[in-house]
């Protein structure tokens, strides 16, 4: 479960990252742009592409952390 929580919690950090950088260079860094599927469907998030993206980037951010109090037998210290 430790592990399941770093690796998703960077993907999603690194994913929210490139997301902002391509949102505020216009498309140009379109490398990693698996968010914009999220912010191009959903109707919703349109107009709010760079709030999207931060706030998978802070939600990898926290599961990073989480996953550093989980121990790896699965109990919270």
């Amino acid at each position: 479960m430790r592990r399941f929580l770093e690796v998703t919690g960077f993907l999603l950090a690194v994913f929210g990252v490139c997301g902002v950088v391509r949102e505020l260079t216009d498309g140009w860094f379109s490398f990693m742009g698996a968010t914009r599927f999220l912010t191009e469907n959903v109707w919703f998030l349109e107009g709010r592409e760079i709030f999207a993206n931060i706030v998978i980037a802070v939600l990898g951010l926290v599961l990073m952390i989480v996953s550093d109090r989980v121990e790896k037998d699965g109990r919270k210290t």
